[in-house]
């Protein structure tokens, strides 16, 4: 993945495939690979040029922070898509999930000459008292430099990120607890910085102004940012579309790909 000098700090950045430029960002600690194992050959097998990258904050784009703003986030963006669009007048696709989909909800707000369409998987205007409670608990355990052991850790993230469809099945459950429990948490510097952008956010009433076609894609399962959540985002937003998937929690993107794919293909595509 190169690396260049956007918005004044290093993005390392990838693009794959011809066509319309479709960006995709990643949520809170999440460097953009992630969406390599299922989104982009969907997106590149139907038509479209992909560009994933590393949030700030996420190595190796710059991420020696103490605090990163959301408007920084979204100048990222916005200074990422105008550096490899194809033409100074072309707009993106952007698609975004948690933390990313809130990047794309502000970048759609502020920068409607860059943003063609915008799909937000669990997007949201607002959080709950538990999403709060849960961002200044991790935020706690960081600074008394308190760890878990890395099972709990992994059924941890496994009951608040999945379905329990997908731990119903004890073969995928105990293909996915190993992977949380050598995935230790990362709280390095920038993931710090990341985890405590203002979660006391209300943006109901701004994202009223959103003129882009809008797809709000839930999780039926999502504990993190619940389906209702999105499903409100997509009332807020003129004329946007809201789909529910079954069977997912947070992680729904790659618990149920295909079915989140299919989506988000048919949305951009038509």
């Amino acid at each position: 993945m190169p690396i260049a000098t956007i918005n004044e700090i290093q993005l390392n950045y990838e693009v794959s495939g011809e066509g319309p430029l479709v960006v995709l960002i990643m949520g809170t600690g999440s460097p953009g690979r992630v969406w390599k194992l299922h989104q982009v050959p969907a997106l590149v097998s139907a038509g479209f040029k992909v560009c994933i990258f590393d949030n700030r904050g996420i190595e190796p784009s710059s991420a020696n922070f103490d605090v990163i703003t959301i408007d920084e986030l979204v100048a990222d963006t916005a200074a990422l898509i105008e550096h490899i669009r194809d033409t100074s007048t072309s707009r993106a696709f952007v698609v975004g999930t948690s933390l990313g989909a809130r990047i794309a909800q502000e970048l759609a707000l502020a920068r409607p000459d860059l943003v063609e369409k915008a799909v937000f998987l669990a997007g949201h205007a607002r959080y709950d008292e538990l999403q709060r409670t849960l961002v200044e608990g991790e935020l706690e355990n960081a600074n008394r430099q308190m760890t878990m052991s890395p099972k709990y850790h992994a059924a941890v993230t496994a009951a608040l990120n999945l379905s329990p469809t997908t731990l119903e099945d004890d073969s995928s459950a105990r293909m996915r607890l190993d992977v949380f429990e050598y995935s230790l948490p990362n709280n390095s510097r920038g993931v710090l910085a990341q985890k405590r952008i203002a979660p006391d956010f209300d943006r109901r009433a701004a994202y009223r102004q959103i003129a882009a076609p809008c797809l709000s894609i839930g999780f039926a399962d999502d504990r993190m940012i619940p389906s209702s959540s999105a499903a409100e985002l997509a009332r807020l937003i003129p004329g946007a579309r809201y789909i529910e998937i079954p069977d997912a929690g947070h992680y729904g993107y790659l618990e149920q790909p295909d079915t989140v794919n299919i989506e988000m293909v048919n949305f951009l595509a038509n």
